[in-house]
């Protein structure tokens, strides 16, 4: 990584200001993107403007700042976002300070603020360079997630498309499955989500996924995939239930999307386990019935006092292998197992030493 410290002024950032909420904001002569397409609108409280702004005016250093350099020559500002923001929409009258606009400031007031320099390191890498140095910096102020120095490393067309699709308001991945997704769409949780999805498909990592798509001018075969992965999930569970919010879909969908399913029999089995006092992570369902493996479920475990009890009813030997043990190395085990009607009771509970649990739980 290669890093060029500079002085630059807020009159020399502030040249070619151009803001827009959903499209990006542009300075530097149009040569900086203050905040490129794929990132969050601006977050910063009025408290934490206004602080910026009294630092500047104070001629108080603030924080260095991260530029990374282009392909095309231009920047894209890393670390430093919402501070550059606080001066550009004050110089441009967008707020007051003190109940005073920047156009209320004499001559020379409004000369300090344009003349005060920033502290600006230049970096220029590759993208393997770029995102490590860009993950080690994003340590104050309100941090970008790791979608966000993503798509910051693996910039152009096809992640603005992506964006337009995933991080929008109100965007049509969004408006198509908000009821089962986690997070917000501004801070690239869903493009996250299924940027996850979709490398998980082709067995690769998310960075390898967008590092083989930067190039290309549309995010349409991602697009596709999340809708296939959202009415799959509608059409095999049509009936809604709120502990399918957030559930890991798409790894699901890879994995038995050529499988049939009775619906029909799914939700009265969902029914069933809803209502099992047993089963205590009920968004665990869906995995199980598509899975078969009971771990989804976080079977409800035996008490420590349960446990106390049957290791001195057994006399503190193995109940598989009659072998003695402290109460530390066994664990509770199920007599009658879960999947054939058993119960976390005392009179279910049998504790076996850790090799005999572990024999008979991969049987």
């Amino acid at each position: 990584m290669k890093l060029e410290f500079k002085e630059i002024t807020v009159r020399e950032i502030f040249e070619g200001y151009a803001n827009d909420n959903e499209e990006g904001v542009l300075g530097y002569g149009g040569k900086l993107n203050i905040r490129p397409k794929y990132q969050r609108e601006f977050i910063y409280k009025p408290k934490q403007r206004d602080a910026v702004m009294k630092t500047i005016k104070n001629n108080f250093p603030l924080n260095v700042m991260y530029w990374a350099k282009t392909n095309d020559g231009t920047y894209e500002l890393m670390d430093g976002q919402q501070r550059t923001l606080s001066f550009c929409m004050y110089v441009n009258g967008d707020f007051s300070l003190d109940y005073q606009f920047f156009h209320n400031l004499t001559e020379t007031e409004k000369e300090e603020i344009m003349g005060y320099k920033t502290m600006i390191y230049l970096c220029e890498g590759n993208d393997k360079e770029k995102l490590d140095w860009f993950r080690t910096i994003n340590i104050a102020g309100e941090k970008l997630t790791d979608q966000e120095l993503r798509n910051a490393v693996y910039a152009g067309a096809w992640t603005i498309d992506a964006k337009r699709h995933f991080s929008k308001t109100n965007c049509p991945a969004y408006n198509m499955a908000k009821e089962y997704m986690k997070g917000t769409p501004i801070r690239q949780d869903y493009l996250d989500t299924a940027l996850e999805w979709i490398a998980g498909r082709d067995h690769i990592e998310i960075e390898e996924y967008m590092a083989e798509n930067q190039l290309g001018e549309s995010a349409n075969e991602l697009w596709v995939y999340y809708q296939n992965v959202i009415n799959w999930v509608k059409t095999i569970f049509p009936e809604y239930r709120r502990e399918m919010k957030g559930v890991e879909w798409g790894l699901f969908y890879n994995e038995h999307k050529d499988k049939e399913y009775n619906t029909e029999e799914l939700e009265r089995k969902i029914k069933a386990l809803m209502m099992d006092d047993e089963v205590t992570c009920k968004k665990g369902i869906y995995g199980y019935l598509l899975e078969g493996h009971e771990r989804h479920l976080s079977l409800r475990k035996f008490t420590e006092s349960t446990k106390r009890e049957a290791y001195e009813r057994q006399g503190g030997v193995c109940a598989g292998c009659n072998g003695p043990f402290e109460i530390e190395k066994m664990e509770g085990d199920h007599i009658v197992s879960w999947s054939k009607g058993g119960k976390t009771i005392a009179a279910n509970c049998q504790m076996l030493c850790l090799n005999c649990n572990r024999e008979k739980s991969d049987r």
